[in-house]
């Protein structure tokens, strides 16, 4: 019998065989950099950072695969090969419920297969109907599924579309979209639609500290509140809402996943309004691994095998590729072959006959502004990387050494003494509450969230997200909006880049800000106050005196 030998540390799963070296800046040349950026971090030089954490879009480490995957990438203006394949790779994963299913034909490319019947009767020409991504005569006569180069160009184009089709039906008419967190971009186009965006979620589950740290289960605190999602709707009437989001797993509510239990009670309330379920699925990836580890019935389910049930419930979704180190860029809109979505988006004659699909609609879009619809915006290259990715996002290892990663973070900032923290940690990023980690003593129009994230830029050379007050608008919301909002930053933790290093430095570097939090200077929107997603171009400076 073979002996077991088992360490107290985690096991190595990659190593690194390309190094950047980071330039040695000074905080005075910090601060000149951030005085001529006008305050604004999302402007601040990335040349001149140590530690950058403000988002894990697109700047996550490729693997060696997917490096070499670029070199098979077909850059045909019409239907170039990544179509077929990426298409494919997305029904595997979505839709063919576990990898014993997949019919995987980006290993036909790959291979570089010169089989011509093969590839016509396994590529080219197969006909795909009735799920969310159609394929061959279907796709041109009932388009589903557009590849778009990224998430908030996907939601872009899906928010401008329903609002065109309410505006012909109900002229003037204001619409509210409930979801159980949106994400910044996602509010941004829901209010440049003239809708309502709303947030229902449970704040004081989200900031509960568990004792010692650490919940034996993950709770779920990304989950819909239920009773809010229905009391909502029955207030306003069903027709007043025309969509309903679910973000797995829940960025804007500190990257919390959402249990399967509750997506299919979202299902359940939605679909008895008659309204469709639309995913803002960035996530989806981190979200089944959570599922796996924490809810019951799944512990022998793969992460394949859980997306393909967690999609199963929606009606369309939006994603951004970007997230879940899938890939540089990328991503898609789809909705379900003639499911409800369709049904309520479409018109129809009299008679019940098609007048106008709705996907029709949104692929004149589509080519109008972003690309041909077999690239969408996309690069060849990118798209057969995005593929590979995709698949990449499956293996357990790596999503359980990236969640574990992110949970490192949290627990150094928490034995630190940090206040604020958010247990457990997300999947991709770390939360600190900055109205506890303030002590409740600056109020919400003095950005002080934004202050902390700039001092970490002037002092350490780290960057972060502020996700709260002053990014997702706190000045310019109703009451009932501002109950919903989150006030917090993030640290994001994106794939395979950062080391333990890394995170010890940030971990230090917040304790010691967090001792010194009383000299961290509150700030002021000097310009842009009321541009959309106005963080991402308004300029700031630090407020006298703190007031």
């Amino acid at each position: 019998m073979t002996k077991e030998y088992s360490l107290d540390v985690p096991k190595p799963r990659h190593f690194t065989f390309a190094v950047r070296d980071l330039a040695d800046v000074t905080v005075e040349q910090r601060e000149r950099a951030l005085k001529a950026t006008h305050y604004n971090e999302f402007a601040f030089p990335s040349g001149l950072l140590t530690v950058d954490m403000l988002s894990d879009s697109g700047t996550t480490a490729m693997t060696n695969t997917q490096w070499a995957s670029l070199f098979y990438g077909d850059e045909a203006y019409g239907r170039n090969t990544g179509y077929y394949v990426l298409l494919d790779t997305f029904r595997d994963i979505f839709e063919r419920k576990g990898e014993k299913n997949w019919k995987k034909i980006v290993d036909l490319v790959r291979t570089d297969c010169r089989d011509v019947e093969k590839m016509m009767d396994e590529v080219y020409l197969c006909e795909y109907e009735g799920g969310l991504f159609n394929a061959g005569a279907s796709q041109m006569e009932r388009p589903n599924s557009f590849i778009i180069q990224q998430g908030r160009a996907a939601e872009s184009v899906l928010m401008e579309i329903v609002r065109n089709i309410l505006n012909e039906r109900h002229p003037g008419k204001v619409f509210t979209i409930p979801s159980n967190g949106h994400f910044d971009t996602t509010e941004g186009n829901i209010k440049q639609m003239g809708s309502i965006p709303r947030n229902l979620y449970n704040k004081e589950i989200l900031y509960e500290i568990p004792e010692g740290g650490k919940y034996e289960k993950n709770p779920f605190k990304g989950n819909m509140d239920i009773e809010k999602l229905e009391k909502l709707i029955e207030k306003l009437g069903p027709e007043n809402v025309p969509l309903v989001f679910t973000t797995i797993t829940n960025n804007t509510v500190c990257g919390q996943p959402v249990s399967l239990g509750n997506i299919k009670e979202i299902n359940r309330v939605a679909h008895k309004y008659n309204i469709p379920l639309i995913f803002d699925a960035a996530r989806w990836a981190e979200n089944a691994y959570f599922i796996k580890m924490n809810e019951e019935g799944y512990s022998d389910k793969s992460i394949a095998e859980i997306t393909s049930e967690m999609f199963s419930y929606c009606d369309g979704f939006c994603m951004s590729a970007k997230k879940d180190g899938h890939a540089n860029m990328g991503g898609m809109l789809a909705f379900r072959d003639k499911g409800l979505f369709w049904k309520n988006f479409s018109d129809f004659n009299e008679d019940g006959s098609l007048k106008m699909d709705v996907g029709v609609r949104i692929k004149v879009k589509q080519i109008s502004s972003y690309g041909n619809d077999s690239y969408g915006g996309m690069s060849g290259r990118d798209i057969m990387a995005l593929s590979v990715g995709l698949y990449e996002s499956c293996n357990f290892n790596y999503m359980d050494e990236r969640v574990k990663q992110c949970e490192y973070l949290a627990q150094g900032f928490y034995k630190s003494g940090v206040k604020g923290v958010v247990l457990p940690a997300g999947g991709h990023a770390v939360y600190i509450n900055m109205d506890e980690f303030f002590d409740g003593k600056r109020s919400h129009e003095s950005f002080a969230g934004q202050g902390f994230s700039l001092e970490l830029i002037r002092r350490y050379g780290i960057r972060v997200a502020e996700l709260g007050d002053f990014s997702m608008e706190y000045d310019l919301k109703t009451p009932e909006q501002q109950a919903e909002l989150a006030n917090v930053v993030r640290f994001a933790v994106d794939r395979s880049r950062l080391t333990k290093e890394h995170l010890d430095y940030v971990i230090a570097a917040v304790k010691q800000l967090y001792e010194d939090r009383e000299s961290i200077p509150n700030m002021r929107i000097v310009w842009g106050k009321n541009l959309p997603m106005r963080h991402f171009h308004a300029f700031l400076e630090p407020y006298p005196n703190n007031k």
